[in-house]
């Protein structure tokens, strides 16, 4: 009686499985990398006469957003934070800079107190330039005309 020959050993690795997961894996970064970048949803004051601030849109800008709740954030690091606590971060995150301006990114249903309360700490403690973060109303009458 003769012995059934063994089907013959495959020695190569099966990677479908490794790419299906590094192809989702891929997916799922590409989908939230955006969303942290953007930092707390604030809807910013609307104005027709606005000044473009191309150092606000700098990776390393210090921007302090108040958020419709009143609730403080700073960025880099969206790191929130108490009105009392936020002249320290700011002249920490100043330390080695050369643009000492730090924005302010407000709410437009935010409480004008709380607005105000974030600037007077800044201003209290040394913040000599700060640039307020508003969004450019489209005017479809200024479009049309090519103005």
């Amino acid at each position: 009686m003769k012995l059934a020959k063994a089907p013959p050993v495959v020695s190569d690795i099966n990677v479908t499985p490794m790419v299906d997961v590094m192809l989702v894996l891929l997916i799922i970064f590409m989908v939230i990398t955006p969303m942290l970048s953007k930092g707390v949803q604030v809807n910013m004051v609307k104005t027709h006469n606005d000044v473009k601030l191309q150092e606000a849109d700098r990776e390393d800008a210090i921007i302090i957003a108040v958020t419709r709740d009143g609730k403080v954030f700073v960025s880099p690091g969206n790191t929130m934070m108490q009105v009392d606590q936020l002249p320290q971060k700011v002249k920490d995150l100043q330390q080695n800079r050369s643009d000492k301006t730090v924005y302010l990114r407000a709410d437009a249903r935010a409480r004008f107190s709380s607005v105000t309360d974030v600037i007077d700490a800044l201003r209290s403690d040394g913040v000599d330039t700060l640039g307020l973060l508003t969004e450019a109303i489209q005017d479809k009458n200024r479009r049309s005309l090519g103005l």
